[in-house]
């Protein structure tokens, strides 16, 4: 019988997903669901054919220079592929993958959750609510801003991006957006295009961050651009907090020039900036974007196909490098 190829798998997954992966590989899992220094995850891959990371693995160059020479396939639990290092993958001749398409939608739902949130003033309601401070129906206190009919931007027009304008086209949202290129006048659906973040910025009420984190998106949300939208204006992330420049950003909501912020994502996660708790203005979230039992499942299967064309020499779908 032959041996079955050996997966370092660095966080605990889903049940299903695990189950399926103990049937093909000889499977390293995670039962405590720690986070690996980088001296244990490198030590526990030693002989691994493949590792399953998540974003919470910091895969830097340094560390895939490291790794052991078994290794051949990451293939990430995630659509986020900001946490490997694609150039010393691709000198070691690793392959990576992601699991794109399948979380698009339950992201969609938290981005729109996080706008309601902020716009209504989730917290301080829920405050009062678990603090016992409600102390009557109030007809010149507590208001919040109607997200129906008002000009939503969307920075970052992928599949997330296209989900959420779905959803707000319910709210009767005007739909604005920027990416890369135009999209076709059929996927559109009358959303207008913007050729840069800045002329976006200046038409959107509330802004959904949807981009990738990479170099050029790097604090691409600064205090200048932060000036360009309008004032009152709400604030959504849902894609990775390094596209935000922390300092700018609660600058903005403790002045009022923003309403308020509805955040999933952070720099330095899960020690975000302390200041973030104290402001009453943000509704916050702790990166759950993906998180149903469907979308979780969907990423797990996704990354075991990935793995199953490579281990048996065939080009993976989702290929990254």
């Amino acid at each position: 019988m032959s041996k079955k190829p050996v997966v370092l798998v660095t966080r605990q997954l889903p049940k299903a997903v695990e189950q399926r992966l103990s049937q093909d590989y000889d499977a390293r899992l995670n039962a405590t669901d720690k986070i690996y220094t980088t001296d244990e995850l490198i030590t526990l891959a030693e002989g691994a054919d493949a590792i399953i990371p998540c974003h919470t693995e910091d895969l830097r160059g340094d560390v895939i220079t490291r790794l052991p020479a078994s290794v051949r396939a990451i293939c990430c639990f995630s659509v986020g592929y900001d946490h490997v290092n694609l150039d010393a993958a691709k000198a070691r001749q690793i392959t990576v993958t992601n699991t794109p398409e399948v979380l698009s939608e339950a992201t969609a739902e938290i981005a729109m959750l996080l706008m309601l949130g902020a716009a209504r003033r989730g917290f301080e309601a829920q405050q009062q609510i678990r603090t016992n401070t409600w102390a009557d129906w109030t007809a010149a206190h507590d208001l919040g801003l109607q997200v129906s009919n008002k000009r939503l931007g969307i920075l970052g027009m992928g599949r997330v991006g296209q989900f959420m304008a779905q959803f707000a086209r319910g709210f009767g949202m005007q739909i604005h957006y920027h990416s890369r290129n135009q999209l076709d006048s059929a996927i559109e659906q009358g959303a207008i295009y913007h050729e840069s973040a800045e002329a976006l910025f200046s038409h959107s009420d509330i802004l959904s961050i949807h981009c990738p984190a990479n170099a050029e998106t790097h604090h691409l949300l600064n205090a200048e651009r932060i000036q360009l939208l309008p004032d009152n204006a709400i604030v959504v992330n849902t894609s990775r907090g390094a596209v935000v420049d922390d300092d700018a950003l609660i600058e903005a909501l403790q002045s009022g020039k923003l309403f308020a912020a509805g955040l999933d994502v952070f720099n330095n996660e899960p020690n975000i900036d302390p200041r973030y708790k104290t402001l009453i203005n943000t509704f916050l979230l702790p990166h759950v974007g993906s998180a149903t039992i469907e979308t979780r499942d969907a990423m797990g299967f996704r990354a075991l196909d990935n793995l199953d064309a490579i281990i048996a020499n065939q080009k993976p779908k989702d290929l990254l490098v």
